[in-house]
């Protein structure tokens, strides 16, 4: 860490801690992430190599010190294991930042994935003073756009042949919020 930095945070809900990675938890995020279901939706290879999780984990503290990125593993309360991750990516502190986030297929339907989402992004709108938090998927993911819509965003629109997935184009939907009490 530089003089300025300042340690990932860790949230609490309900179920969950948000807590930053470990080379620890490496293995176990190499193994979610890269399982064919998740890496299909998601910005992920596959398959996804040990090695890339660990420079991934050891990147984001630099990257919370930069205003980047705010990456955070999704941990239940009750069991102490890894769930998943979520994000915040283009920070732009004042103003607005992207989320992101997936879960291991195991704890598919659980509600992880909103509960960790609904708290980063009062995180951010809290302590990042973020006006706005955008998000997107791929079409053909509805269980993210679920989840969005749970936790109040506002679908913005569909892009179509927007992103290349395993050399395919594919359609993206887009999403956002912006914080009470701010003009939409």
């Amino acid at each position: 860490m530089n003089e300025r930095s300042i340690p990932l945070p860790s949230l609490l809900t309900p179920r969950l801690i948000l807590r930053p990675l470990t080379m620890s938890d490496a293995p176990e995020i190499t193994r979610m992430a890269g399982e064919w279901g998740v890496a299909d939706t998601c910005q992920i290879p596959h398959p996804y190599p040990q090695i890339e999780a660990e420079e991934w984990i050891g990147s984001q503290q630099a990257a919370f010190d930069r205003r980047e990125e705010m990456a955070l593993g999704i941990f239940n309360r009750e069991f102490g294991m890894v769930v998943g991750t979520v994000t915040l990516a283009a920070i732009f502190e004042g103003h607005q930042a992207e989320l992101g986030f997936w879960i291991g297929k195991e704890f598919w339907g659980h509600g992880y994935a909103t509960e960790a989402s609904r708290a980063i992004i009062e995180y951010g709108f809290e302590q990042f003073h973020l006006i706005r938090v955008h998000a997107c998927h791929l079409s053909r993911n509805g269980a993210s756009g679920k989840v969005l819509a749970k936790i109040g965003m506002i679908h913005e629109g569909c892009s179509p042949k927007h992103l290349l997935k395993w050399g395919i184009p594919e359609d993206v939907d887009f999403w956002g919020i912006v914080r009470d009490g701010d003009p939409e």
